[in-house]
């Protein structure tokens, strides 16, 4: 991951996947990438909980229900957060539209998470919606809390295998993974379940450790599915080593609003 990515990142809320994907991790010393209001706020809890954070068998007493259908990019725009639905923060189309990562993971294994990390799950969606989500009561902070949410829709099934795959993927990738793209390789370091509050009808919350300039950078996701919607929650800490974290009444809200 290149300095100038870290930054950009941070600024914009742009994936350290899309259009800014995470460059090697063996660029030239000398550059900080660590800038300024890059990061959430961390958070101590990082367990490694292998029921927490994955409702792969949920209560059916308490499992919303859902419509199941397909939405259009027009339909995923009516139902993301939007601003004053949360207090504090702040939500507005991702700067950089549509574009996505261009990672390729080395080991078919971790290929879903490399497709989460591009900002493109897999199989493809059927419609997309970008947003970023600012604390706005901590402008200006280095620790801003800043969240980026991807809304897919997938026909036949589809929502089900991403998360399927991804659940396959945090297990058998958990000592790390490289990708190859045109700015160069990418090493993640480590993959570990994260203990977050399921939501949805399926959610799996897990952080992947990346790296800028040898740094350790750790990147948080959340996956939350309704139906044939999938939500992915992203944010990362670019200040330290500590888990980032992913405000639970923002994955609450959005989850509330899926059909």
């Amino acid at each position: 991951m290149k300095a100038r990515t870290a930054a950009m990142a941070a600024t914009t809320a742009v994936l350290c996947l899309a259009a800014v994907a995470c460059g090697p991790s063996d660029d030239k010393p000398g550059n900080d990438g660590k800038g300024a209001g890059t990061s959430a706020k961390p958070s101590g809890t990082d367990t490694q909980d292998p029921a927490a954070g994955d409702s792969a068998a949920p209560d059916p007493t308490s499992t919303p229900t859902s419509s199941g259908k397909v939405l259009s990019k027009a339909e995923l725009a009516k139902v993301a957060l939007t601003t004053g639905e949360v207090a504090h923060y702040e939500v507005t189309p991702m700067q950089g539209g549509d574009e996505t990562g261009t990672e390729k993971s080395e080991n078919e294994d971790c290929r879903p998470l490399v497709a989460v990390i591009n900002g493109a799950p897999e199989p493809a969606a059927a419609a997309t919606v970008f947003r970023t989500v600012m604390d706005k009561s901590e402008e200006g902070q280095d620790d801003q809390t800043v969240v980026t949410e991807i809304l897919t829709s997938h026909p036949n099934g589809s929502a089900q295998q991403i998360m399927r795959d991804v659940r396959d993927a945090v297990h058998a990738c958990a000592g790390g993974f490289r990708t190859s793209s045109e700015d160069g390789p990418s090493s993640y370091t480590q993959v570990k379940r994260l203990n977050l509050p399921r939501a949805g009808q399926e959610s799996i919350a897990y952080q992947v450790t990346g790296s800028i300039e040898g740094d350790k950078v750790p990147l948080v996701f959340q996956l939350v599915r309704t139906g044939s919607t999938v939500v992915t929650f992203y944010v990362a800490n670019f200040l330290d080593t500590k888990t980032p974290q992913l405000p639970a009444e923002l994955v609450t809200a959005q989850a509330a609003k899926l059909p």
